[in-house]
């Protein structure tokens, strides 16, 4: 039986952030980071215990955002997907209830107008597509699909990763159905949703700020991915495409975060998701809202 979790959601001003799990749970600390083992990550005891299990291995998330912004229902990568062949074990040909769960947060497939991927990962396209009558089709086929210029240019140009044919599964369809934007790393989504260009994860990669009536959010897509980054900045993901850019970024973000009344949303941050930045000696930590 499908894993059914709980909905979340802030208010940013006038915008209303919902967070619609796909996966959440503990993995090894060395699954993200070659540095991660059990006793660096039980030094910062502030992630335990809902970041990090009593044993030192890490929790995290795969989810999905619907910013509703003047009128518009943006929905902020698209997780992994259901029948598709992955090298992940949990992850390959998933039957979960995605779908089901954004409907009943309030979000039928017709009613999300805008699809914004933070960039071509595996695990951020996923339902971009569905599995329909043999072939790979749009899911939300009333949306327009925002794909980064920079990011498509690199991943276009790609062969297929060990994951699978994410291109041929997640990216092609939507592009064939005429349903594609490219759009510049500072694309302004409404007057209140821009994106950000944060690369080095992956060439094209954007974070997604959120401004209204004088407050502020941001979704931070895979510019970090546990909150053991903020106290260890420098530890590169293994899925970075170029770690020392990953982390000038992951810096810069820090320092201009820190102690700022900025709603943070990690991508793949755990229960409950949202916090802020603050200064912890020479570096940050994640306090959670």
């Amino acid at each position: 039986m499908a894993t059914t979790y709980p909905v979340t959601r802030w208010n940013v001003g006038a915008v209303t952030i919902t967070r619609v799990i796909e996966i959440e749970g503990p993995s090894p600390g060395t699954f993200l980071f070659e540095a991660a083992t059990p006793e660096r990550l039980l030094q910062h005891a502030w992630l335990k215990p809902r970041f990090l299990t009593e044993d030192g291995r890490t929790i995290g998330a795969i989810h999905a955002f619907v910013v509703e912004s003047e009128g518009k229902n943006i929905l902020v990568d698209t997780c992994v997907g259901n029948d598709k062949p992955r090298s992940i074990a949990n992850w390959h040909m998933r039957q979960g209830r995605f779908l089901e769960d954004l409907l009943e947060a309030g979000f039928p497939r017709e009613a999300i107008d805008t699809v914004l991927c933070t960039h071509l990962h595996v695990d951020h396209v996923g339902w971009n597509t569905m599995r329909m009558d043999g072939h790979w089709v749009p899911t939300f086929r009333e949306a327009r699909y925002l794909i980064g210029r920079k990011e498509w240019e690199h991943w276009s140009q790609q062969p297929p990763p060990p994951d699978g044919d994410v291109y041929g599964d997640s990216v092609k369809p939507v592009l064939d159905a005429g349903l594609v934007d490219l759009v510049e790393s500072d694309h302004r989504v409404t007057p209140e949703v821009t994106l950000e260009p944060t690369p080095g994860h992956t060439p094209g990669h954007v974070s997604v700020r959120i401004r209204s009536h004088g407050h502020e959010a941001v979704i931070t897509g895979d510019l970090m991915h546990h909150p053991v980054q903020c106290a260890e900045p420098d530890w590169a993901s293994r899925f970075d495409v170029d770690p020392q850019k990953a982390r000038r970024t992951r810096r810069a973000f820090l320092e201009r975060h820190a102690d700022r009344p900025v709603l943070v949303l990690g991508t793949h941050f755990a229960t409950p998701t949202g916090g802020r930045i603050v200064r912890d000696g020479r570096a940050w930590r994640f306090e959670v809202a």
